[in-house]
């Protein structure tokens, strides 16, 4: 917390007491700036809110490594890495300390909550950074509730002496309640996206991110209901039509579209820019500069397997370039080779992982006019920290330009944080959800999404059954609207949400073993003890856990403990700790 408090001294080397003079004692310090000096104008209120956007991801990688928050997608049946992921096995302990049970940050937007109304200046010229403030308390809050579920409501600065710090925690509902509240006001608060300043949080982004809340807390309450996470009575109902009316606002405004719609590898090169500040479809998003900072080492982890790698249970979800299931389309060719497992797919699919069909560059651009450089088999030669989990690598972010990779070791690859895709996909859900989805929905949505890569749109009136549907027991719609949820958001990090929303861990994880590409089809070009660290199932998959002692049954998820975090013990154990047991 920035405080602004006047700390008085006079400890100066040379003084004695008496040499201080007591005009000299009552001046304020100037290096430090009191309450009544700072809250004078609208300036002052948007240099502290400056503070707040730190919250955002700095840079933590694409896929490979969790863009959207540390290993997301690894947190789920999309992708692994050469270690299981322990917490997922049901190895989580009670952390000592920190855990993410931290609250500064509230404290600090709390605080200039508190003090903007002592700016004399026209609400007009206010509104937007009280608008910010609320954005970022419901972005804190939300990230708070996905992880800890309960939680204590805190609406303004506390001190030692609060009686808030003795504060029961709140049902999560109330919390999402509160989170929603706090983004109506955002809006109505904050410029629209036209009239707001660069890289600042704007009306529509708000509108999309309370599209996101709505979304995980209503199908949350609706498929975690009767176990010990859910909430008594509810059926998410009504979150989801704040969804499906929150995303259905920014959709209506007009603003965005799909970038690279009908373009070759248009999928694959929105995710590879340095600037996105000409772009229909990102929403917000971080830009980094070599000279001045900050800047990256992303192309370290895409020029390899990262020790990660996309796997069978996703690739499988890929449809045909008929609108099929692999298990329905004449189209599919196997999985004997990365080149047949791609033939006849959605394009999205070779546009997310390598395939040495010469199209995939590693580098290009190179000094003196040199061959690209390009993929021809995954990179077993590597350390632990390239090497490819499942042979199928992320290709998905991967920017070949040498320059990127070579200048200074450090590229400028902009991070996008937010996607006009996932707009319509919320859309598309929460409508599926409340079981009010029309073709006309769909057509506002999803097939924008197929349309873009040249896939044929969902009919939902003539939806073949497959007999691979992740979620046999729920609608035809719903699975298809999910399937395509996970292929456009691949290696973006929204997976392990996904799933933990759903109440899905149990099925999808509980016991799941993950498979990888056949490595048969390295075994003539990769020397054997390259290979020899990579069991295979007895159809010839790789097994990366095959031999590991702990998995040997698969993932040992525990539905009744671990959709969410526990609270350290050093906060169990103070007695004022801001929260209750």
């Amino acid at each position: 917390m920035r405080s602004f408090k006047i700390f008085l001294a006079c400890v100066l080397t040379g003084f004695t007491l008496f040499s201080c003079k007591k005009d000299f004692l009552d001046r304020s310090p100037e290096t430090v700036i009191s309450d009544a000096q700072y809250w004078q104008t609208s300036n002052d209120l948007k240099l502290y809110a400056n503070s707040f956007y730190s919250a955002f991801p700095a840079y933590t990688g694409f896929g490979t490594i969790g863009i959207y928050g540390d290993d997301a997608d690894l947190g789920s049946d999309n992708m692994i890495r050469m270690g299981y992921e322990t917490w997922m096995n049901g190895e989580r302990v009670v952390p000592s300390s920190n855990g993410g049970w931290g609250w500064g940050a509230l404290r600090n937007i709390n605080y200039m909550l508190a003090n903007y109304g002592k700016v004399k200046e026209p609400w007009t010229n206010v509104k937007t950074y009280v608008g910010e403030a609320l954005f970022f308390r419901a972005y804190f809050y939300f990230g708070m509730m996905k992880q800890f579920g309960a939680l204590p409501w805190v609406s303004k600065p506390l001190t030692p002496n609060s009686p808030e710090l003795y504060s029961k925690r709140l049902a999560r509902n109330i919390i999402a309640d509160s989170i929603l509240a706090d983004l109506d006001s955002a809006i109505s608060y904050l410029p629209a996206k036209g009239a707001a300043q660069t890289s600042r949080v704007y009306k529509e982004f708000a509108m999309a991110f309370q599209s996101r809340v709505a979304l995980y807390e209503g199908t949350w309450e609706k498929y975690l209901a009767g176990t010990p996470f859910g909430v008594t009575g509810s059926t998410g109902t009504k979150y989801l039509q704040k969804a499906a009316d929150a995303a259905g606002k920014v959709i209506a405004t007009g603003t965005f579209q799909l970038d690279n719609a009908g373009k070759e590898n248009g999928y694959w090169t929105l995710f590879n820019q340095t600037d996105f500040s000409g772009s229909k479809e990102v929403m917000f998003w971080r830009q980094y500069n070599i000279t001045s900072g900050p800047s990256h080492n992303w192309h370290r982890y895409t020029n390899s397997g990262a020790g990660r790698g996309l796997t069978k249970n996703l690739v499988d979800d890929y449809l045909c370039t008929d609108g099929k299931p692999i298990a329905l389309s004449p189209l599919y060719k196997g999985d004997d080779s990365l080149t047949t497992v791609v033939s006849g797919r959605d394009p999205r699919l070779a546009q997310t992982m390598y395939v040495n069909d010469g199209a995939h560059i590693i580098t290009n651009n190179q000094p003196g006019g040199a061959a690209n450089l390009l993929f021809m088999i995954p990179t077993f030669s590597a350390a632990n920290e390239g090497k490819p989990a499942t042979g199928y690598q992320v290709y998905k972010g991967h920017n070949p330009d040498y320059n990127q990779q070579y200048a200074g070791d450090v590229g400028t690859t902009a991070l996008i944080l937010f996607r006009y895709a996932e707009v319509l996909l919320n859309y598309a859900e929460a409508k599926a959800e409340l079981g009010t989805l029309t073709q006309g929905d769909v057509a506002l949505s999803i097939n924008l999404l197929r349309a873009r890569v040249g896939m044929p749109g969902l009919d939902i009136s003539t939806l073949p059954t497959d007999p691979n549907w992740v979620f046999p027991t729920l609608s035809p719609v719903i699975n298809e609207v999910r399937r395509e949820r996970r292929v456009e958001l691949a290696c973006e990090g929204f997976r392990h949400d996904d799933v933990f929303r759903w109440g899905a861990a149990g099925k999808l994880l509980t016991g799941w073993k993950p498979k990888g590409a056949k490595l048969n089809q390295w075994v003539t070009v990769v020397p054997a003890d390259q290979l020899a660290s990579y069991p295979t199932d007895g159809s010839g998959y790789i097994e990366l856990y095959k031999n590991v002692g702990a998995m040997s049954a698969g993932y040992k998820f525990n539905v009744n403990r671990d959709y969410l975090s526990p609270i350290p013990l050093s906060e169990l154990q103070v007695p004022n700790s801001v929260m209750d047991q």
